[in-house]
């Protein structure tokens, strides 16, 4: 594979807009880069004339990379008794910011389904809300009690030492994660 196939797709878009022809010549293959020693902020464009002359072109290429500076998915803490509970809720009453408790269980598809989509979630509120999850097989009843959880998954919004509003996610997962966003956003 020449060095023109490992980048033409990345070029294509850009050579594209300012002129389908090089485009053409990128992505066939036919096309040639060309990055001096001196220089390596321009590549140059080229491809070969029937004579075996090279026409060149300058070009300015940008690299898009991710913004790393925010975690794309934070994992949810567990919380596993009554007593770690109450710490979480001190500390949030302390701090002045809402939690959020997913609480789920490891046979259920949907509680299964939904997690990845929460910690997802959690990337955008990662300074202003904090995400825990429950296991209600592995806990006392006396946490899932005090939850009052009936059906899974069910997501609380706590503040303050009191569950405020919560989310019965029985459908699909966008549905619920867009339901959750609005109630986070009601409380904020």
């Amino acid at each position: 594979m020449s060095v023109i196939g490992a980048y033409s797709h990345f070029l294509y878009g850009e050579v594209f807009q300012r002129d389908p022809q090089w485009a053409q010549y990128l992505a066939s293959g036919r096309g040639h880069l060309f990055c001096p020693k001196t220089d390596c902020g321009n590549i140059w464009v080229g491809s070969r004339t029937r004579l075996g002359k090279i026409k060149r072109r300058n070009l300015c290429v940008e690299a898009m990379w991710p913004d790393l500076s925010e975690p794309s998915e934070l994992e949810m803490e567990e919380i596993s008794d009554s007593e770690q509970l109450d710490q979480i809720l001190l500390h949030a009453h302390n701090n002045s910011h809402p939690i959020l408790i997913d609480w789920m269980a490891t046979w259920c598809r949907k509680c299964i389904y939904l997690k990845p989509k929460l910690e997802k979630l959690a990337t955008e509120y990662h300074n202003k809300v904090k995400f825990y999850y429950v296991d209600v097989n592995k806990v006392p009843q006396t946490l899932v009690k005090r939850g009052n959880i009936s059906k899974m998954p069910t997501i609380q919004l706590w503040k303050d030492g009191e569950m405020k509003a919560e989310v019965i996610g029985g459908h699909k997962a966008w549905l619920v994660t867009e339901e959750v966003r609005e109630m986070i956003q009601k409380f904020l």
